[in-house]
């Protein structure tokens, strides 16, 4: 039986059985043969995310703690704004940063039921459904193919008394038009929310400033889902430069309580029974005061423990998925007549979350996933496509819950013609070679049979 002198000796042994456990179980060892599943995406770690894992399951905080206090320090740090604020998914980052532009603290910009925000039918739910689920209307307009993005020759047309903000994703890692999106937004006393969960790492050029997407509008939004960027397994951040939506922004993560005590901390503001709040009685307990309807949606320590050795890695993450990304635009140039290969925004630096392939009509998209699945490889759609075509949009009506500005003629292109393949750093170049020759054989075959 082991005897240690102290609980860091402690720990330090249980790790190093954890580092073997990683090299004798977990590393991939296997070289790539024709046949072995290529997946869209997969978590790339080593023994150091899971020594971190086991370091805060040993603390048995459980809670937010010390790992997301220095996830959020460092991921601030990195990206380039003052504040980060972690929570559990990328879904409840979008749901955080609109919700927190409801808030009456924002007085003439408060978003109020019946408000108008401007976005794209080509998207993820989870970035509509918070303006549905909160009254507001999501004014649609189409997106742009080979970009993929939001067309910005739509906004002018939106644009109503009613319109307060856009809220609008990074398509795949592919930056949209943040100039002219940006200036739109401030020229007309708008917010503007950059759901940046696809695209961490990318950048644009803004003004002769080289700036990471998700710090240009003012909140950013990112997900830490395992296919994305990088991973906690499920999480998310918001992220912002203003105080004032940063004291939102933790007030509806935490239950909209008034407070801003740290998790397990107590009187941080120095007058926590010494105010008047609303009705309540003089002297409420202030660590009970909810100066709005909010949520729980923070992240666990354990969670937040591999974000802090994930960010550690993921500069060369990025470089990764852009050198995956340019070897599949160039096998596949062969049949850019029977394809639309992607294009990145002008300005932009992708740090790519996939690889967009739009088919000619004389094409089935059917025929063509089948038969790269058939040959084990991973495909995916557009999320959506065509958002307000799918059956939880059957209950709301055109006009009155949400409005569709011109014509979503690219919207349904995707809807009917687009797929996509993987590009996360884990793939090879014998995975990535492989693809384009089942790619140039499942496009060539699709368009002869037709």
């Amino acid at each position: 039986m082991n005897s240690w002198k102290d609980e860091a000796e402690a720990r330090s042994f249980i790790k190093n059985l954890v580092c073997k456990y990683y090299q004798e179980f977990k590393m991939n060892k296997s070289e790539f043969t024709p046949g072995d599943r290529i997946n869209y995406a997969a978590r790339v770690y080593d023994e150091k995310e899971m020594c971190a894992l086991t370091d805060a399951m040993l603390d048995f905080w459980l809670t937010t703690g010390r790992f997301s206090d220095a996830f959020e320090k460092e991921f601030a740090n990195w990206i380039g704004v003052k504040y980060a604020n972690l929570v559990n998914s990328g879904s409840s980052a979008n749901l955080l940063a609109f919700m927190t532009l409801t808030a009456p603290e924002l007085k003439e910009r408060q978003v109020k039921k019946g408000d108008e925000v401007i976005c794209v039918a080509c998207a993820f739910p989870t970035t509509v459904a918070p303006i549905m689920q909160y009254g507001a209307i999501p004014v649609f307009v189409d997106v742009t193919i080979p970009q993929y993005n939001i067309d910005i020759a739509m906004l002018e047309k939106a644009l109503s008394s009613k319109t307060k903000a856009v809220m609008i994703a990074h398509t795949l890692g592919n930056p949209f038009n943040l100039k002219a999106v940006s200036d739109f937004c401030r020229k007309n006393n708008l917010w503007l929310i950059e759901d940046n969960c696809d695209a961490l790492g990318s950048t644009y050029e803004l003004d002769g400033e080289v700036r990471y997407t998700g710090t240009i509008g003012d909140i950013g939004t990112s997900s830490f889902y395992p296919p994305h960027h990088m991973t906690m397994g499920e999480g998310g951040c918001v992220y912002t430069n203003s105080p004032l939506l940063n004291k939102l922004i933790k007030s509806y993560r935490d239950w909209g309580r008034d407070c801003v005590c740290p998790s397990g901390q107590d009187n941080f503001c120095g007058h926590r029974f010494s105010h008047q709040y609303g009705k309540l009685p003089f002297g409420y307990d202030h660590k009970y005061v909810y100066s709005h309807l909010g949520y729980n949606l923070k992240v666990t320590d354990m969670q937040a423990a591999i974000g802090c050795e994930q960010l550690k890695k993921f500069p060369q993450f990025i470089k990764k998925r852009k050198e995956n990304w340019e070897r599949l635009r160039k096998g596949l140039l062969p049949i850019r007549d029977l394809v639309i290969l992607p294009e990145a925004e002008k300005k932009s630096d992708p740090s790519w979350f996939g690889f967009l392939i739009t088919l000619s009509e004389q094409c089935s998209r059917n025929d063509v996933i089948k038969y790269l699945e058939a040959q084990n490889i991973q495909t995916r759609l557009l999320f959506s496509g065509n958002l307000i075509k799918h059956p939880c949009f059957d209950e709301f009506e055109e006009g009155v819950d949400y409005k569709v500005v011109g014509k979503l003629k690219n919207t349904d292109i995707i809807t009917d013609q687009t797929f996509w393949v993987g590009v996360y750093p884990g793939m090879t170049e014998a995975h990535l070679d492989f693809m384009v020759m089942s790619i140039q054989q499942a496009v060539r075959k699709g368009t002869l049979n037709d």
